[in-house]
């Protein structure tokens, strides 16, 4: 591996880490989320259910600007696809680009049912 190629790997690692981050503020928010998704079904709470959805609403956000990320990594590997000469590889990383491709299908319709569900009908589960 060449020192250019080295340096973008690492610069690469280094914004994951910073999205695992994200995530465990993500897991934090899910779990307050859950108190007022409660909240609001035992006490009838109004606010409880407004401040639900807007968590959600935030937590979906994010996710798919993380997904965005995720996609546009995975087309740039999908871009140089040629390169390549190992079958295996191109396979994986096509299936790879495809896979992101569904999931940030996914957080976008997540967070469409986040800010559309206003009685809170539908459970929004993203494990």
């Amino acid at each position: 591996m060449d020192e250019d190629t080295l340096y973008k790997k690492l610069k690469e690692i280094k914004t994951e880490d910073y999205i695992w981050i994200i995530y465990v503020g993500i897991i934090f928010l899910s779990w307050y989320a859950n108190s007022l998704e409660k909240d609001f079904f035992i006490n009838m709470d109004d606010q409880s259910k407004k401040k639900y959805r807007h968590v959600m609403i935030l937590i979906f956000s994010v996710l798919v600007i993380i997904y965005l990320y995720f996609l546009n990594d995975s087309w740039e590997s999908f871009k140089n696809i040629n390169k390549i000469n190992n079958q295996k590889t191109k396979e994986l990383i096509t299936l790879s680009f495809v896979a992101s491709v569904l999931i940030l299908i996914s957080g976008i319709i997540f967070l469409y049912i986040a800010y559309k569900d206003e009685n809170l009908d539908v459970e929004l589960a993203f494990n």
